[in-house]
């Protein structure tokens, strides 16, 4: 069974750094496009940040030259470096196979950004 487990979240000061690490037990992970996403409360969950096995990457215009998207095929293992940060970056953060697959989401990590 695929479990995928996000850590690395917060609480830190706007114009702060975060890094997010999402461990995936699936055994295709390396030919796997990959997504971060995120929820605020009374919000509906949105795409941050995706990259394909290949490397592509892509982000939302919202974390444009903030946030990098990274993998570790060999952890098997998806990253976002989240710099910059800001208030409204305060979300709970979920890692995600891209197009997102419905019964892979896991608690996901909060971020809290404080202005």
């Amino acid at each position: 069974q695929v479990q995928l487990v996000e850590s690395g979240g917060g609480l830190v000061q706007a114009g702060g750094s975060l890094k997010l690490s999402c461990v995936v037990s699936g055994r295709m992970f390396s030919i796997a496009s990959m997504g971060w996403y995120r929820q605020a409360p009374g919000k509906q969950r949105e795409l941050v940040a995706r990259i394909g096995p290949g490397e592509y990457t892509n982000y939302a215009d919202s974390v444009k030259g903030r946030f990098t998207i990274s993998r570790d095929n060999a952890k098997k293992t998806v990253y976002l470096q989240m710099n910059s940060l800001k208030p409204e970056d305060t979300s709970v953060y979920y890692c995600n196979y891209y197009p997102s697959i419905a019964g892979y989401w896991g608690q996901g990590t909060q971020v809290t950004v404080s202005s």
